[in-house]
């Protein structure tokens, strides 16, 4: 089974072999399959979340958003990574940062030090750099904005409209907007969240 993760698109975080021995679905043999699969459980995952009003800034709702979205999948989701990444911090100070960002983030909407696009994004982008999980940072932090965006009285991002995990044009530009945050200039990320 080993061959069939190769195929996966370019623009999935690599995963490490502990991962993949916690595929749950055993029917899956094509990297689009697995992508199916993915996209079924994440819309369950989107149901879930949008039928609950819960504390979105608490390290148990980022945990129970991403084994909602992947749970069907993989036995990991919802688990933080226990290894290093080609993306992301080092894995052991993931819970640290993390409640940082949530402190943050509460912060920021109490004393409204930015609107409420920019504190939406400014979380979405702090959460990708901390990349919590083995897999699905990218998706379950844009739903985490979408939600925090929601809950501060303003629609849904749009993300560019197209899927981000196609490499090309809208995933380039989500990727170079991530970039120019990354560099301390949000502007670009919350144009793109926004186009």
């Amino acid at each position: 089974m080993g061959g069939v993760f190769a195929q996966r698109d370019d623009a999935s975080t690599p995963l490490a072999l502990e991962d993949l021995a916690g595929l749950i679905p055993a029917h899956i043999a094509y990297g689009r399959e697995l992508n199916e699969a993915e996209r079924d459980n994440i819309a369950r995952g989107q149901d879930w979340a949008m039928a609950r009003r819960r504390d979105l800034l608490s390290e148990k709702y980022i945990r129970d958003l991403h084994s909602q979205m992947l749970g069907d999948v993989w036995r990991w989701a919802g688990k933080f990574r226990t290894s290093e990444r080609n993306i992301g911090i080092a894995y052991w100070p993931i819970p640290v940062e993390l409640r940082t960002l949530l402190d943050d983030t509460r912060t920021w909407v109490a004393c409204e030090s930015y609107g409420p696009d920019e504190i939406a994004v400014r979380f979405h982008h702090r959460l990708v750099q901390i990349h919590p999980f083995p897999n699905g940072n990218g998706r379950h932090s844009r739903l985490m904005a979408d939600l925090l965006a929601m809950r501060l009285g303003r629609e849904r991002f749009s993300w560019g409209w197209e899927s981000l995990l196609e490499a090309g044009g809208v995933r380039g530009r989500y990727i170079a907007a991530l970039q120019a945050a990354d560099k301390h200039d949000i502007g670009p990320l919350v144009a793109f969240a926004r186009a």
